[in-house]
């Protein structure tokens, strides 16, 4: 789950803070604590974008292992590893 902080780390890479549970204490003076609005926002962005990657993660784990594919090419040649690869692919599209 992204939460205001991931937001803060996005917004600001690099920023100086210390978190104390769910609280902040700005300790960055060369850049402006960002106001909740701002947060808000790149929270939904972030969401949004960790949502649409969805299909990524779904064909990381349906994907053979990197020695599993170079067993198969090796074995069954290059157009067998393509063919396994957009099988994935295919059952897992990007959107």
């Amino acid at each position: 789950m992204i939460d205001k902080f991931d937001a803060i780390d996005a917004l600001h890479p690099n920023c100086q803070y210390v978190r104390r549970g769910d609280e902040l204490e700005w300790l960055d003076t060369g850049q402006s604590e960002p106001t909740e609005a701002e947060i808000t926002a790149k929270i939904a962005e972030l969401e949004a974008d960790y949502t649409a990657k969805q299909y990524q993660r779904d064909r990381a784990v349906a994907y053979p292992s990197i020695a599993d594919q170079l067993d198969q090419i090796y074995h069954d040649g290059i157009d067998a590893w393509k063919e396994t690869i957009a099988a994935v692919k295919a059952e897992y599209p990007k959107p």
